[in-house]
């Protein structure tokens, strides 16, 4: 397993080592200890998560506020999409700027995002299917988001907005200026 930091602190990209061959392939997507490793800190997953969506669709700006913040690690099993990550914490040198890459079921990477990040993504392919562990439990009290759109933030998700396909509660989410931080 290689990781590497980006720019915004706390936050790596995950590349599994990934054995193939005439059967097919293997490869080992989460140990606690190469990621206390990499963390410096012990991380326990409390919730796994999966979705599957249309290409177009876009999940997020999603976070939760407080005691209930998840850090998360995010992979996509099938298809590809474009990953987001905003930085939240008050006190960060990037605080507002944002992060984004793609992944896919071919490159099998994954992003660890640290807790006091928004996240996101957009699907590039039909029946992609995204999966994501969460160190913390869901509380729908403590659930907040960011407009994909939000012009301060001024993400480049790389779509006719005609293209992207919102559920209605985040239709409504909130500007950056007006998060619940």
């Amino acid at each position: 397993m290689i990781a590497k930091e980006t720019y915004l602190k706390g936050c790596f990209i995950i590349e599994p080592s990934v054995y193939k061959d005439k059967r097919g392939y293997f490869s080992e997507t989460y140990n606690s200890k190469d990621f206390r490793e990499i963390l410096g800190f012990d991380i326990k997953f409390v919730q796994d998560n999966e979705s599957m969506s249309s290409k177009g669709v876009l999940r997020g700006l999603h976070y939760q506020t407080g005691e209930f913040a998840q850090a998360k690690l995010v992979r996509v099993i099938k298809g590809s999409v474009l990953d987001v990550v905003v930085d939240l914490r008050k006190d960060s040198k990037t605080f507002g700027e944002y992060f984004s890459m793609e992944l896919s079921e071919a490159n099998k990477v994954q992003l660890f995002v640290p807790r006091g990040f928004a996240h996101g993504f957009l699907v590039l392919e039909n029946e992609t299917v995204f999966s994501y562990k969460c160190d913390n439990f869901y509380n729908k009290n403590a659930e907040a988001g960011i407009a994909y759109n939000d012009k301060d933030l001024a993400i480049d998700w790389d779509l006719d907005n005609r293209e992207i396909t919102l559920s209605e509660k985040d239709k409504n989410l909130s500007s950056f200026k007006n998060a619940l931080l």
